[in-house]
């Protein structure tokens, strides 16, 4: 097994992990110090559109096809508006052009809309491992790190390229992401590898807390699948 070691800077200055690449949570286990955000046996914790939310095999899943088109919707998670956190997620998704996220440290909108950064992922990985958010879409790409100033002026590094990251990503088959998200920075890895990497001050856009959702996007016939949500808050 590939094991890399992963150091945080800045807000989480000192603290190492050695993370285990492409590993995975055993069925019914949960790490220590963290909370499991999800029973495998309904929706129990969670709330979204009527209708296109159900748990199949142990897994939320929403499914849009050519009979039935889904809307871009959300499914929010009630336990509370994380601020400072580590979230694991095992995702699944199926369909060309398919499109889905997850949202932290957002704030609901009518209908089951949201605004808020998202953690992006999709078949045809045009956004997967992308830092997105309503209101300014791109905010940091495969394989950046991205600080904003307050006046939302960005600096911009490059540390791996984006095709060689997306390596780690399986086709049509479970993968992990994790977020991390420590005051103004924010983490994502997918199989353990780092995506990209942000540092937000701009105070018009970088909410401190906010919900947790899952994405329903509207599109070509797809279908997305969550399981093994947990997290740990600082």
């Amino acid at each position: 097994m590939k094991r890399s070691a992963i150091c945080y800077r800045g807000a989480v200055a000192g603290i190492c992990l050695v993370l285990g690449w492409g590993t995975f949570l055993p069925a019914g286990e949960v790490e220590e110090g963290f909370v499991s955000m999800f029973n495998g046996k309904d929706l129990t914790g969670w709330e979204g559109l009527p209708g296109w939310w159900e748990v199949r095999e142990g897994a939320i899943v929403a499914e849009s096809t050519p009979e039935k088109p889904s809307p871009t919707h959300y499914l929010y998670w009630k336990g509370g508006e994380p601020a400072d956190f580590d979230l694991r997620v095992r995702y699944r998704i199926s369909g060309k052009g398919g499109n889905s996220g997850i949202h932290f440290r957002s704030e609901p909108r009518p209908n089951f809309d949201i605004w808020g950064y998202q953690a992006d992922f999709d078949t045809n990985h045009d956004y997967t491992g992308y830092l997105y958010q309503h209101g300014r879409g791109l905010v940091a790409g495969r394989g950046q790190e991205v600080v904003i100033d307050e006046a939302g002026r960005r600096t911009v590094t490059t540390f791996a390229e984006s095709d060689e990251l997306l390596e780690a990503v399986r086709d049509d088959d479970w993968n992990e992401y994790r977020i991390l998200a420590r005051g103004r920075r924010m983490i994502l890895w997918i199989n353990g590898v780092r995506m990209c990497e942000v540092e937000d001050h701009e105070p018009k856009y970088a909410l401190p807390k906010g919900i947790i959702g899952l994405q329903m996007h509207a599109g070509p016939p797809m279908k997305v699948e969550f399981k093994d949500l947990r997290i740990r808050e600082f």
